[in-house]
């Protein structure tokens, strides 16, 4: 992304991670919705958008140690990261991943729709499916447009970067190492089939720091289907960083 043109006054940066298979383009807005003095970083991985031509990440930490290569000139002010799914698991690493160069580091992690990294995938993994079972399964998710399974060609260029993705967080290895001395905000939905409260919850181990979860009345992609219930709780907790 380009962060050249940003607003100089902005107290916070925040450092925005997509899901599996999304990309920049959905932070576009957020700006128009968090609180004055935040200014909202949307991190765009290889393989979407204006970095189409790019291959994809499979190996989350090769996708770490890139994204801190690209961001680190961004951390020269306060700055937090927000990550969902795939984008959480993405943020919490690049936090560890700063501390272990002694880096800046975030003043506060966000993460959402993800379990705690220490626990394993209770999901079988997917990444290596035959396209129609794959395509199967994307549509149980719930989380792609509609309109994407009708148009063959489209499907095809998506299909490679969903497999990349989900290659990323289903052959990703925790590695025990000191809890982080940040503090942390977990969002969960409570009705999402895969990532239960109690998952949520084991996220404080990770923190020496305050540690807090909030569930929100939806499914694993409540930020997109509650998009004003959702802004409202992580505005609320923004106000305390501005």
């Amino acid at each position: 992304m380009n962060y050249e043109k940003r607003d100089p006054h902005a107290r916070l940066r925040l450092f925005c991670f997509p899901y599996a298979g999304a990309g920049a383009h959905l932070f576009r807005d957020w700006h128009t919705e968090l609180p004055t003095g935040v200014e909202v970083y949307p991190v765009q991985f290889p393989g979407r958008g204006n970095r189409m031509r790019e291959r994809p990440f499979t190996n989350l930490l090769a996708l770490v140690k890139a994204a801190a290569s690209e961001l680190l000139p961004y951390f020269d002010k306060p700055f937090a990261f927000f990550g969902h799914s795939m984008g959480a698991l993405v943020s919490f690493e690049l936090a560890r991943l700063l501390r272990r160069i002694d880096g800046p580091l975030p003043c506060h992690l966000f993460v959402s729709g993800c379990r705690a990294p220490q626990t394993p995938d209770p999901v079988p993994p997917s990444y290596n499916l035959p396209d129609p079972e794959l395509v199967e399964l994307l549509k149980k998710m719930n989380g792609t447009s509609p309109e994407l399974f009708n148009n063959p060609e489209l499907l095809q260029i998506v299909l490679p970067l969903m497999r990349a993705d989900f290659s990323v967080c289903q052959t990703y290895v925790y590695s025990p190492e000191p809890p982080l001395d940040i503090p942390l905000t977990v969002y969960g939905g409570r009705y999402d089939e895969e990532v239960s409260s109690e998952l949520l919850e084991l996220w404080n181990r990770q923190t020496t720091g305050s540690a807090k979860v909030r569930i929100l009345p939806g499914d694993h992609f409540f930020l997109n289907t509650l998009r004003q219930d959702f802004f409202q709780v992580l505005s609320q907790d923004l106000k305390g960083l501005v």
